[in-house]
């Protein structure tokens, strides 16, 4: 052990990540051109995915992480499958585009998050005129890690819908003009976080907690002119401007960033925001399986 002892259990971590930006109107031109060549049923899901440079080869974003873009055209569907992977949607561009999880249809829209849990059969469609593109965030390399990955087919092309749309926003759909009010209200009634603005997590609307035991998602406020001070946390998070532009610096380099980009923060790698005028971020980590473990830490950098 004495030749490896300082690989196994370093001082710090080391992240294999490295941080990175993808600007969504150089990835949108790639999936639409991607929706001509491939059909959703040759695909199964179609999907851009958003491997960070320094992990080629691993369809990951950090180690612990999996993204991507997905894009569903005018009047496509997807084939209904599940699988032991957690998934969270992100939207980005949709007018009547939907998720259907065990049943359940709902109407999604741009800035809503919609869960879908582990082993939930889980379908989506586009009856609309125009494009529908959500950023997807799957703990793939959790599930992997652990040897317990499992993924099947409906026996049908598509499960039936069982219970009006109505109940989709208390399960799974966390519609995002109600977390957009929520924000407000706290910059109104609350103090600002040096490092965050006014920062909320999604919370499971069964449960409690985190929305998926694997997965933690949050929105965040950036009041015009804020200038955040450096913070980092063992918990690499996946970025989606969600309104707004700005700027982050992680590690030390500058990424400038505007609606819908995706950025990536690794694992204790300080990071601190900057906007002109106001901004809101979306993010998601795994944070809670470190929380649950007794693994997660933070740090102010003032």
């Amino acid at each position: 052990m004495w030749e490896v002892l300082g690989d196994l259990i370093p001082e710090q971590p080391r992240p294999t990540a490295r941080p990175a930006l993808w600007r969504y109107q150089e990835m949108r031109a790639l999936l639409l051109e991607a929706g001509k060549l491939i059909t959703p049923q040759e695909a199964e899901r179609r999907v851009l995915i958003l491997e960070n440079p320094s992990m080629q080869g691993t369809s990951l974003i950090t180690q612990s992480m999996y993204s991507g873009l997905q894009l569903v055209d005018p009047g496509e569907t997807t084939p209904t499958h599940r699988h032991a992977t957690s998934a969270i949607r992100f939207v980005i561009e949709s007018e009547k585009g939907y998720t259907a999880v065990d049943g359940i249809r709902t109407t999604m829209h741009p800035g809503d998050l919609v869960l879908t849990p582990s082993w939930t059969y889980h379908d989506h469609g586009n009856p609309g005129d125009s494009p529908v593109i959500w950023l997807d965030g799957l703990d793939v390399p959790i599930v992997n890690m652990l040897g317990t990955s499992f993924a099947e087919s409906y026996p049908g092309e598509f499960q039936p819908v069982k219970r009006p749309e109505a109940g989709a926003e208390v399960l799974f759909n966390f519609s995002y003009a109600r977390s957009r009010e929520a924000l407000d209200r706290l910059y109104r009634n609350g103090p600002l976080d040096e490092c965050h603005g006014i920062k909320m997590q999604y919370a499971n609307p069964a449960a409690g907690g985190y929305p998926m035991p694997t997965i933690g998602a949050f929105l965040q406020l950036l009041p015009a002119g804020f200038q955040g001070a450096r913070y980092r946390s063992t918990d690499a998070a996946v970025y989606c401007v969600a309104e707004g532009s700005g700027a982050s610096t992680i590690g030390g380099t500058e990424f400038a960033w505007q609606k819908n980009d995706v950025f990536v923060v690794p694992s204790w790698c300080p990071v601190s925001h900057k906007v002109n005028g106001e901004a809101v971020l979306f993010s998601f980590s795994d944070r809670p399986v470190q929380k649950a473990l007794g693994l997660w830490r933070e740090e102010v950098s003032r």
